[in-house]
């Protein structure tokens, strides 16, 4: 199997050193996307840490704002001729009210709440599929 020197046998590449070339690119390939997802997931991060923090701040000020009006709505009503001390007061029972309307909604909106049923059922679905098979 003599050839000559332009078209040696020996210049071609061989199954095997085609298949070490595919993995080594694969390998680097993966390798590149890897690092990618970890510059993006830091830059992800930092931006989500900000971002919580900025609401953290954001709901102070909300918890600051509802205080103050509060107490604005006190003052309004001694306004009206109440004692200071009853006008909190009333301030108060509306605020005990409000909670107590918004637990009560809770309560039913966590009793409605139940297992994915729809997702239980397909899952039994492929189960029986896949035992039959």
């Amino acid at each position: 199997m003599a050839h000559d020197q332009h078209g040696s046998h020996y210049d071609e590449p061989t199954i095997g050193k085609l298949v070490a070339d595919a993995s080594r690119d694969v390998s680097s390939l993966i390798h590149g996307e890897i690092e990618l997802a970890k510059s993006e997931m830091k830059a992800s991060v930092k931006a989500g840490g900000m971002g919580a923090g900025l609401f953290a701040v954001a709901a102070v000020l909300g918890v600051l704002a509802i205080i103050l009006l509060s107490v604005s709505f006190a003052y309004f009503l001694t306004m009206t001729g109440l004692h200071p001390a009853w006008s909190f007061l009333i301030v108060f029972g509306a605020y005990l009210a409000i909670a107590a309307i918004l637990a009560y909604a809770g309560l039913r909106k966590f009793k409605q709440a139940g297992p994915p049923k729809a997702a239980i059922a397909e899952a039994n679905k492929t189960k029986q599929i896949l035992s039959r098979g």
